[in-house]
């Protein structure tokens, strides 16, 4: 079990790879914004925050949906990306901002170890939380590049989607987050 989830890791990896960390140009999908857009309200009626298993950096066990009730930031990475290492101190800065106990951030590290996440992690003193997928990742995390960002309100629905990176650090995400 555990090798068969590395090797579908390893594919999603080499996928990321091949289409490199940093946007697409393929037309994005109707929930998709480019940096600084909101996507429209009807759109993230019909997504919903995945039942998605995950560890965080001690190994213990976490579902997407135990966030519910908060709003959920979920970025997707990788510390070999350049976008994702370029925005993730904007991440951090907003992450520094926002009550956490109405806000949820899972900086979801795509690393093909996640050894290697912890030590990016402690390198460049994160304060964000970081976890790995336990599972396969769900179908609306399946992007074609990374950094890939996702944001739900406290009902569990998308309302914002950034496929590459984007400055986290600004009045309009800090609103996002405090409305």
């Amino acid at each position: 079990m555990i090798h068969m989830k590395k090797n579908i890791l390893f594919l999603v990896l080499i996928v990321v790879a091949f289409y490199g960390c940093n946007n697409s140009s393929a037309e994005q999908a109707a929930e998709t914004s480019t940096p600084g857009n909101t996507i429209a309200s009807n759109a993230s009626a019909m997504v919903n925050l995945p039942n998605f298993k995950m560890v965080d950096l001690k190994g213990k066990p976490f579902n997407l949906t135990d966030f519910k009730g908060r709003k959920v930031f979920v970025n997707l990475w990788a510390g070999w990306c350049p976008p994702c290492r370029a925005e993730i101190p904007s991440i951090e800065r907003l992450y520094g901002k926002v009550d956490k106990t109405k806000t949820a951030f899972v900086m979801l590290s795509l690393d093909e170890e996640f050894a290697t996440a912890v030590k990016f992690k402690t390198n460049n003193k994160m304060t964000t939380p970081v976890f790995y997928p336990a599972e396969n990742l769900p179908v609306l995390f399946n992007v074609p590049g990374i950094p890939a960002t996702f944001i739900f309100d406290e009902k569990g629905n998308l309302i914002k989607h950034v496929e590459g990176g984007d400055d986290y650090d600004t009045p309009a995400y800090l609103k996002l987050f405090t409305n």
